[in-house]
C-alpha cells in the first residue's frame, strides 16, 4: 500500500503534492475557528496510531486552542499506520463513527497510491465538519496553529 514512501520524510511528497495538502488545510481553515495539522512520520513508535497521534498531539500544543477543536492527521508511512484525531471539543460534536470513517476514507485513497489526495480529502471533510459546528467569525478567529505540514522521522 506505501510502497513509494521509501524516501525521508520530508521529501515523501513532491512540491506540487504538498502545496495539494496545505492548500486544503488553509481551506478548511478559512470556514471554522478549527485547527487542522497534518504530521507524516517513517514509523509509529507505538503499536497503535491513535496513542501516537494522542502524543503528537499534545507535543504540537494543538489542544490549546480556544474552542479545544484542533484535529491531526497522522500518517506513519513505513509502518502502513495512520489516525484521525479530534480534541474534545470536536470530538463531542462529531465521535468516533466520524473518525473511523475519515480513517477509511484515506486508506481507499492510499490503497489507489494516491496519498496526497487521500490527505487533502481527509482534511477537506474534517474542515466540513469543523465549519459546521465551529463555524468562521471574521471578528474573532485567529489562526491559532500553523498550516504547514510537519515531517517526523
Amino acid at each position: 500500500m506505501f510502497s513509494f514512501f521509501r524516501k525521508k520524510s520530508s521529501s515523501f511528497f513532491s512540491e506540487e503534492e504538498k502545496q495539494i495538502i496545505t492548500s486544503a488545510i488553509q481551506h478548511a481553515e478559512q470556514q471554522t475557528s478549527g485547527e487542522v495539522r497534518v504530521f507524516i512520520e517513517s514509523k509509529c513508535s507505538y503499536v497503535n496510531a491513535i496513542d501516537r497521534a494522542i502524543e503528537l498531539f499534545g507535543k504540537l500544543n494543538m489542544h490549546q486552542t480556544k474552542q479545544r477543536n484542533g484535529v491531526l492527521v497522522y500518517v506513519a508511512v513505513k509502518d502502513r499506520q495512520l489516525a484521525v484525531f479530534g480534541d474534545v471539543g470536536i470530538h463531542e460534536k462529531v465521535g468516533n463513527e466520524f473518525w473511523n470513517n475519515a480513517v477509511q476514507q484515506m486508506i481507499q485513497h492510499f490503497n489507489k497510491s494516491n496519498y496526497a489526495l487521500g490527505i487533502a480529502q481527509t482534511v477537506t471533510a474534517v474542515g466540513e465538519a469543523l465549519k459546521n459546528h465551529f463555524p468562521y467569525d471574521a471578528a474573532t478567529d485567529i489562526n491559532e496553529l500553523p498550516d504547514d505540514i510537519v515531517f517526523g522521522k
